[in-house]
């Protein structure tokens, strides 16, 4: 049965919401993580927590905009497991607000994050998965990059440019490499107006707490791709709250 067993695994954007959902989940099927994120404290809970209970672990302090840090994060899985398998560009910023207020260093935050900060991890992962003939990047995007509503405009955009990517990356893979796009709907996350307009802020979480799903669900679905036998590419997973329009 297809597995992710011994599977080595990178994961950015891991010290809480999805990214830590996931990496429990993989630990616990008995995959080999490398967990990168930039809040070192939060970081090595879950690191702490993945090896009390018998997993396998090691954090990486990661800005994903910097692109030495991604390199960092795909020479340690080398150097501790001796490959990278799979890489989950899970990192992310919601900080939403109307255009009105120009709030720019939110839109470059958001573009550095989700879109340089995909292709810093592309660029520190391809080379190692074209040396060993194998690999899998799973992109997380976001339901917004299909139905724009406002005021995320800049996040939907930068979302779509993830799935433009993925797309473009897919392509040129061959048929040794897996690209794999996770779009969520709402999820109950502490990002959710993290960042935002106070007006935009409350609205997304009076939203979340009424209708949002919890983590594990994504987590669920980039376990599901992941598992999939050699030769079998997952392109896309859309899930989302059954409430959600």
């Amino acid at each position: 049965m297809p597995t992710v067993q011994d599977k080595v695994i990178a994961i950015t954007g891991a010290s809480s919401g999805i990214g830590e959902a996931t990496a429990r989940l993989l630990a616990g099927r008995g995959a080999r993580l490398v967990l990168g994120a930039r809040r070192e404290d939060r970081l090595n809970a879950v690191v702490d927590g993945i090896t009390a209970h018998g997993g396998t672990a090691a954090g990486v302090v990661v800005d994903v905009t910097r692109r030495e840090d991604l390199r960092r994060l795909t020479d340690t899985a080398l150097e501790r497991y001796g490959r990278l398998d799979v890489l989950v560009s899970n990192a992310g910023t919601m900080a939403v607000s109307p255009f009105d207020e120009l709030r720019q260093d939110d839109w470059d935050a958001m573009v550095a994050t989700h879109v340089t900060g995909l292709l810093n991890g592309i660029g520190a992962a391809l080379p190692v998965f074209r040396r060993q003939g194998t690999g899998h990047f799973v992109n997380v995007s976001s339901t917004a990059a299909r139905v724009i509503k406002s005021p995320q405009a800049v996040y939907a955009a930068t979302k779509a440019a993830v799935h433009v990517i993925s797309e473009g990356l897919r392509q040129e893979s061959g048929p040794g490499l897996r690209v794999t796009v996770v779009s969520p709907g709402f999820t109950h996350t502490e990002g959710v107006g993290k960042g935002a307009s106070p007006e935009a802020a409350a609205a997304m979480t009076k939203t979340r707490d009424e209708i949002a799903m919890p983590p594990s669900a994504v987590a669920s679905a980039i376990g599901y791709a992941i598992e999939q036998p050699a030769g079998v590419d997952v392109g896309e997973i859309v899930v989302r709250p059954t409430a959600q329009a």
